[in-house]
């Protein structure tokens, strides 16, 4: 591995940045002692435009997205964040909050209740898997983490907390997501054009919860989900990932070592 010199934000507003900073140090430190050769990586917890800006990726930690979104918008950051992801295109991660916060589109949500960055053709569904008292926790199989010689990786327990899900996947678009607009109780981000013209990447889907949606539907009674909805909780579109789950949350660092070297690359 060629030497490096990196710095990995997270953005630290509120919710779970300090986990991730404890994860992101151990994933660092396992990489170091597996490549000889390895670089340096910095991390910054990030409250400012400035220090988004000696960044070179970030993640986007769970929490309460409409709260980390206002706060972003009062300490002059949310515009900041969208160029990070959206013009520079910088790897970016977000992780439950973070991943509506990450979508171009957004339902259960009032007009104007939330600002969102964007840089996901998603539109997500919030809180889809019910109130607080309505977590739980599920092995996931991520076939993106399988490495030879083991090419089934272990399940990974995923932490799901008022979790989101993916309900729709969305054509990449150049310009706002329009006709999402329409929606009731839809909210959009808005239009940023990338510093380098470069071909529409699709989203990939990256993992699932199957068995699952038809309990929830029926529990929840959950309205105005269209036939392709389903229990997406993991999805990506070129460097820009997002997770419903908390890997966070628990002590299994592979994901954040295969977003590491996803950055590093």
């Amino acid at each position: 591995m060629t030497p490096f010199v990196l710095t990995v934000g997270v953005l630290a507003l509120q919710g779970a940045f300090v986990e991730h900073v404890k994860l992101l140090q151990q994933a660092i430190a396992q990489l170091r002692s597996e490549f000889e050769e390895f670089g340096h990586i910095d991390i910054l917890e990030v409250r400012t435009a400035e220090e988004l800006r000696r960044c070179d990726a970030l993640i986007i930690p769970g929490g309460e997205s409409t709260t980390v979104s206002l706060v972003a918008e009062r300490s002059n950051l949310l515009e900041p964040l969208r160029h990070f992801v959206k013009v520079l295109r910088k790897p970016t991660w977000g992780t439950c909050a973070g991943l509506i916060l990450l979508a171009e589109s957004a339902n259960r949500i009032k007009k104007g209740g939330q600002e969102l960055i964007g840089g996901l053709d998603v539109r997500v569904n919030r809180n889809y898997f019910g109130r607080q008292t309505e977590s739980f926790e599920a092995d996931i199989d991520l076939p993106f983490l399988a490495e030879e010689p083991s090419p089934d990786p272990e399940p990974f327990r995923g932490i799901f907390i008022r979790a989101p899900v993916v309900e729709k996947i969305l054509p990449p678009a150049s310009g706002e997501q329009k006709e999402e607009a329409v929606r009731d109780e839809t909210v959009i981000a808005p239009a940023k054009d990338p510093m380098h013209r470069e071909e529409s990447w699709p989203v990939e889907v990256m993992a699932t919860l199957p068995g699952r949606t038809k309990r929830l539907v029926e529990k929840l009674e959950a309205a105005g989900l269209d036939e392709e909805t389903g229990d997406i909780i993991a999805v990506r579109q070129r460097n820009v990932f997002g997770t419903s789950f908390h890997p966070e949350l628990t002590p299994d660092t592979r994901i954040h070592v295969w977003w590491l070297q996803l950055g590093i690359s």
